[in-house]
């Protein structure tokens, strides 16, 4: 018979195997516009938004008075719709361009 610790245990792992694809682990399809930037395979969530990061810095395109600020570039500007956003803005404008 278990006991309460080995059941915990196992509980645990049922429930991590069960929510390995989803959330910020599930594979998205980039838009056409943000495949611009991040590429166009399917990419977890996190690592979109990570290559966008990679992206910011390599074009250095944080406001440097204001590093909250990031101030898009043509391909920026047409996954966020504007000249620029805070970076806590920016995953909103992100998730409108990507679908499970």
């Amino acid at each position: 018979m278990a006991t309460a610790k080995q059941e915990t245990a196992a509980k645990k792992t049922a429930v991590k195997q069960t929510n390995s694809g989803t959330g910020i682990h599930a594979p998205v399809q980039p838009s056409p516009e943000l495949g611009a930037i991040v590429g166009n395979d399917k990419l977890p969530r996190s690592q979109v938004i990570s290559k966008v990061w990679d992206y910011i810095k390599a074009h250095k395109l944080q406001n440097p008075e204001n590093k909250r600020e990031i101030v898009a570039d043509a391909k920026l500007k047409k996954v966020f719709g504007r000249d620029k956003c805070t970076m806590f803005e920016m995953n909103k404008y992100i998730s409108q361009h990507v679908k499970a």
